[in-house]
Order: C-alpha cells, then structure tokens, then sequence
C-alpha cells in the first residue's frame, strides 16, 4: 500500500524526463536538413550543373512544404495521436535524408520535399506536446526546445563542411544527418510507450472548436510567425553564398551560418522564460528583431568588413522564433487550440515565407547584385516588429 503511488510517482518522473530528452533530441533535428544544404549548395549547384533558380526553388521548398504539410498535422495528430503523429515525422525526415543523396536535380528536390514535410508535422506537433506535457513549465520547455532548433542549425551548416570532406563529397556529407535523425525516431517511441497515460499517447488534445480564421489575433500571430521565418531562411539559404561572393571562404562561411543559429541557444534558454513570466513579450520581441535589422544593413552595405558581428546581429534576431513559439503556446487556452493555432501560423506562415527565398534569388539574377534582395528583405523585418509587437500582447485566440 505505500510502494505503489512511489512506484508510479518515479515512473512518471521518468517518463517526464525521457520525453522532455525526447522533445529536445527531435527538435535537434528539425534544422541540418534546410542548414546542412544551405553550407554545400555552391559544391552542390556545380555537381549537378544547377542554376540559381534551381537554387532559388530548393532554399523555397522548405518554408512551402512546412505551409502545406504543416496545415495537416492536427489532422493527422486527429487520427493516430500526437505521439504516433511525431514519430512519423521523425520517419518521413530520415527517409528524406536519404532519398535526396541518390541522384540529381529532381531527386534532391524530391528528398527535400519528403525531408521537410516531416519536419513540417513535428514543428506544428511539438509545441502542443509542450503544452498538454509541460503545462506548468512551458516557457522553459520552449527554450530548450528552441535552443535544440538553434544548436541543430548551427550543426549542420558548421559541420556539414566537414563531413564533406571527410566522407568525400556532398552526398555522404549531407545523408550522414540520417543517423541522428533515426536515433530521434527510436527515443521518441521509446518516450511515448513510458507514458502510456500521457497526453502524447494515441489520444488527440481539447479544442474549443472555434475558427481562428476569423480571429485577427490568430492572424496577427500568423503574419508574426511567417514574416520572421522570411528572415530565418534567407539566412539558412542565401547567406553563405552571399559573403563567399564577399570573398569570404566557403569553410568560414559555413561557420559564420554556424554562428548565427549556435547565438540562438543562449538567448532561446533564457529569453523565453523571462518572457513567459510577464504579461506581455512585445518589447522583448521587438528588442530582438532590432538586432536583425541592424545585422542586415551591415551584410548589406559592406558583407565582408565585419562578418563576424552582422553573424552575431543576425543571430540575436533570428532568435525572436523562440518567442514566436512562445506566443503560440500563451496565446491559446487549450491544447487543441494550441494545436490548430500552431498549424495555422505555421501553415499561412510558411507559406509566406516560402515565397521570399525564391524571389530573393530571383531579384539577384535580375539585379546581379545583392543589394535589391536585401532591401526587400529589410522591409520584411520592419512589418515583422510590428505584428510582433502586436502578438506579443497578452490576450487569447
């Protein structure tokens, strides 16, 4: 009679431990893919005979795939649960690590489509995970969560160099990312069946039942996420091709990616619990975005003088994503809203970001010059501080 509630008390300790190991090993994974590309894709254009346009559609499918297969994930997190929903991310993102290695142009577009549309299904999955799993402890749980976004990020485009030249090409360098991926997979399963009980199992979250199509906050939060997603994969997907044109090395290029996704560990671990405790996250998203803006100008007017300090600036500014995640989770009341609001915002939000990759490489060709896309892209960021501020206004959908 006394052993029984300590043996359940310790196996949900454990279990809560293995899942939150298991939501951070998964976020890990959730970036090599787009960053890993980003660091070898002139060795990669060269190799398959490729044009900037075709460069321009492969930086692009990522932040499309995420709109389109993002928008299915409370559907299918509806049918087989969120737990199994996961893992079939985590399925689909290996598979596609493989696939695009084995041939040219179409298939490393194919691979990527399948890559990403499992990374897709985890992004919008995840967040819910945190909120029905994590529900006192929400702003830590993102940042530790975000912060494996940043590390991953940084891993695959500062390592993938590396493993280029290793493994002897581009092809074994980017699969060897299918490795970590599958380890994910296999802790993630483990995870869920140590928590038969729990909210990521086969059930699916609460929702109210409301449109948020018709709720402007829900749309605020939308524009919020798409617009600084814009800037995220412009960086992850031009920005190492822009200061080797500088004359900046390819290795150090992809270090200097490397350094803007690792700035985002720190501040993803400690912005997003300071800010949850507040009422309100406007000024911290606005502050940060503010880094972003200034990091662009100086890539913009003079890439090659400070590398190293616009990487910084970039970095503090891409980490606003923790706080889009953030206002995701504190900006609904329930789990299944917080589902179908994070599917939304990453599904009309992607979708938006989708199309700015392909235009930024599409207005170089035209200009042949950088100057142009960097314009537009700080337009981009200026509307992003404003519905930023906006969502970060303490309300609910």
């Amino acid at each position: 009679m006394v052993e029984t509630p300590v043996k359940q008390t310790s196996r949900v300790l454990v279990g809560g431990g293995l899942l939150g190991f298991a939501v951070v090993l998964a976020a890990l994974n959730l970036r090599p893919a787009v960053t890993a590309a980003g660091s070898v894709l002139d060795e990669m254009r060269e190799t398959l005979g490729a044009t900037s346009t075709w460069a321009g559609a492969l930086t692009t499918m990522p932040g499309l795939c995420f709109a389109l297969a993002g928008s299915t994930a409370p559907w299918v997190a509806k049918k087989i649960g969120i737990g199994g929903a996961v893992a079939a991310a985590l399925a689909l993102l290996t598979a596609g690590l493989v696939i695009r290695v084995l041939d040219g142009q179409l298939v490393v577009l194919g691979g990527t489509l399948v890559a990403t549309a499992g990374i897709a299904l985890a992004n919008v999955l995840i967040p819910v995970v945190v909120k029905e799993s994590f529900t006192t402890r929400i702003g830590l749980i993102t940042g530790l969560y975000t912060g494996a976004l940043q590390a991953g990020g940084a891993l695959g485009s500062a390592v993938t160099p590396q493993l280029d030249g290793a493994f002897g090409g581009w092809r074994p360098g980017l699969a060897s990312w299918a490795v970590l991926s599958g380890l994910a997979l296999v802790v993630w399963l483990v995870s869920v069946r140590s928590r038969p009980g729990a909210p990521t199992g086969a059930g699916s979250p609460q929702s109210t039942g409301r449109s948020l199509l018709r709720s402007p906050l829900a749309w605020i939060v939308t524009l919020f996420f798409g617009l600084q997603a814009c800037l995220a994969y412009v960086v992850m997907g031009w920005l190492p091709e822009v200061f080797i044109d500088a004359g900046v090395s390819r290795g150090d290029a992809g270090l200097l990616l490397g350094l803007i996704s690792i700035i985002g560990l720190p501040v993803s671990l400690v912005v997003p619990p300071l800010a949850g405790r507040g009422g309100s996250q406007s000024w911290w998203i606005v502050g940060l975005a503010a880094f972003g803006f200034a990091g662009v100008v100086g890539v913009m007017v003079a890439p090659a003088a400070a590398p190293v300090l616009w990487a910084v600036l970039i970095g503090l500014g891409m980490s606003v994503f923790s706080l889009a995640l953030t206002t995701i989770a504190l900006r609904a009341r329930t789990g299944g809203d917080t589902a179908r609001l994070s599917g939304m915002a990453q599904g009309f939000g992607y979708l938006l970001a989708a199309l700015v990759p392909f235009l930024f490489g599409l207005l170089h060709d035209l200009t042949g010059a950088w100057t142009v896309p960097f314009l537009m892209l700080l337009v981009l960021v200026a509307v992003q501080m404003v519905f930023g501020f906006l969502a970060g206004r303490p309300r609910y959908v």
